[in-house]
């Protein structure tokens, strides 16, 4: 087996390999040769080569995504690592575990002017869970500069799977860095890593707290699929006490869940709120997309809010008064440990009529709007395929899916850890490349041509589906507050422009339709899921004048 004479990469290639990290996406460059040789020599590990460090660092997230397992990134030194920080921001907040791992010139040729060189130690910040400032092996120090680096990378790795979240490596390579060996020349003896695996009880008081709260609101952020077992999800949905509210990236379904949030709250008065108020509020998953339930919360805080992550309770309405470091599963298990006879409330009855009502004016509103961003979303979900995963991008498209029902065998993701348009296209194909499940990608116009190069990439399964959603511009600001109708408006906030997709699409190789109206969106959908060759762009024009007071006039309809 061909290697790196260099010590540093083969610790790498080692550790990573007893660590199971199996995907490796590799950008090019010479400085990070030497891990280039070991990665891609070695039969365990399946490389992936993506030129775009920005691509390629949300290309890993999406893998990481779905495996739910490190996948590492290796670059060249200078400007090629901070290309990566979008993507370590997104797994920092998102808790997706990453491995960037960066070559680096050798510490005497830093800031005296060399090329190619800035300061890589500490460049993530505070968005990382752990650095690793490795040293060059010297003769006089050999053993102990290869245990000491040694037990920092096997730290690192521990953490990135253990904590799930991006961790950096820096590894500095003095030339040559072509030079091979056919066997490891360099000693590895891991460091044995202690891991606390603390035992969790549910105390008798919060047990009582929770069967005697008359009304209880469980909210769910983003959250992997079938995470939760199916009997906890029942108990919870037959409790007349309990109103569970999911969003599309939940990934929970159940008939007596509220699975449109925006649609319940928004036209709510003080009244209203009062009623929905929640005594008792449990969270758990990611990030929430919905800004009214998370300003109905702060405006309206409950008693008691309980928030379940074996790592992290964000403050999210600045009422948390207990964090249960444990799995959901293991919490609801302690919950409903013993038997307990359901408090009598009116507290699911009450909103699960107003849930329905929303339903039948929703239905009729769509019945009446012309074509626009909401009946396009209205007809693109009725046709995606059952089983299908749908990766979604944000701003708009995110929004607009939270406001319809999902068809249940759905799985559905979106980057909302910082909630950035930059990696949703290269997210989408890396999980894609992954999943077992054929992918369907939404995404707004912005967010599509933002992150173009992420078509430059030989890994697109044929099955991958991408639907644009173009408005000409970013439609999403015209929702928001402001003059929407001046020159600075529509050239530095909303961003108007008149690109389409079908050059991309060529330059790139993927099949092509478009459509202009609610009839030719329906004869382009028949087609669009047919099985190919290639991947297939489907992009789908809407007026931008009017999206916005259809989608506001929406919320006064179903009131």
């Amino acid at each position: 087996m061909i290697q790196s004479k260099q010590p540093l990469a083969q610790s790498i290639i080692q550790l990573c390999k007893s660590h199971n990290i199996q995907h490796i996406v590799i950008s090019p460059g010479s400085r990070n040769a030497p891990l280039t040789i070991g990665f891609t020599n070695h039969e365990f590990f399946e490389c992936y080569s993506i030129v775009d460090e920005r691509s390629a660092g949300f290309f890993a997230l999406g893998m990481a995504q779905q495996l739910q397992q490190p996948v590492a990134l290796v670059c060249t030194s200078g400007s090629a690592l901070v290309n990566y920080y979008p993507a370590v921001t997104e797994a920092f907040y998102s808790r997706v575990p990453l491995v960037v791992i960066s070559a680096d010139r050798p510490e005497y040729l830093i800031n005296i002017g060399d090329g190619q060189t800035i300061t890589q130690p500490h460049v993530f910040g505070a968005h990382i869970l752990y650095e690793a400032n490795l040293k060059e092996h010297f003769k006089k120090s050999f053993l102990k500069t290869i245990k000491n680096n040694d037990s920092l990378i096997e730290k690192a790795l521990h953490i990135s799977k253990s904590e799930c979240g991006p961790v950096h490596i820096n590894v500095p390579f003095s030339e040559p860095l072509y030079d091979t060996t056919e066997e490891f020349t360099s000693e590895l003896n891991p460091t044995k890593i202690k891991i606390n695996n603390p035992s969790f009880s549910l105390s008798k008081t919060d047990v009582k707290k929770w069967h005697s709260s008359k009304r209880k609101m469980i909210l769910v952020g983003v959250n992997p699929p079938n995470s939760v077992q199916e009997i906890y999800l029942k108990l919870i949905a037959e409790d007349p006490s309990v109103i569970v509210l999911t969003e599309t990236t939940s990934n929970l379904h159940h008939p007596n869940f509220f699975a449109s949030i925006d649609q319940l709250i928004t036209p709510l008065d003080a009244t209203d709120f009062e009623a929905l108020q929640p005594d008792l509020l449990l969270t758990f998953g990611g990030m929430i997309v919905s800004k009214k339930i998370k300003t109905f919360l702060r405006t309206n805080p409950p008693k008691i809010h309980w928030h379940i992550d074996e790592v992290l309770a964000n403050d999210t309405f600045f009422c948390l008064t207990k964090h249960f470091k444990c799995a959901v599963n293991t919490f609801f298990e302690q919950l409903h440990s013993s038997s307990h006879s359901y408090l009598v409330s009116t507290y699911f009855e009450t909103w699960n009529h107003v849930k329905i009502r929303r339903l039948q004016k929703h239905k009729k509103y769509i019945k009446s709007i012309p074509f626009s961003d909401f009946k396009a979303f209205d007809r693109i979900l009725k046709h995606i395929p059952s089983d299908s995963m749908v990766q979604s991008s944000n701003s708009s498209t995110i929004r607009y899916l939270q406001l319809f029902e999902m068809n249940p065998s759905l799985t559905v993701f979106c980057n909302r850890g910082t909630s950035g348009i930059d990696g949703s296209t290269s997210t989408a194909i890396g999980a894609a490349r992954i999943s077992k499940q054929p992918t369907v990608f939404i995404t707004g116009d912005l967010s599509f041509f933002y992150d173009s190069n992420a078509l430059w990439n030989n890994y697109i399964p044929s099955s991958f589906r991408i639907i644009i959603i173009n408005n000409r511009g970013g439609g999403i600001f015209r929702i928001l507050p402001g003059n929407k109708n001046s020159e600075n408006f529509s050239t530095f906030v909303e961003t108007n422009h008149l690109l389409t997709a079908e050059p991309i699409s060529k330059l790139f190789n993927l099949e092509y339709a478009s459509a202009n109206t609610g009839e030719e969106l329906e004869v382009a959908l028949e087609n669009f899921y047919k099985q190919s060759s290639r991947p297939k762009i489907l992009e789908v024009f809407t007026p931008s004048s009017e999206n916005d007071q259809i989608l506001l006039s929406y919320f006064d309809f179903v009131k």
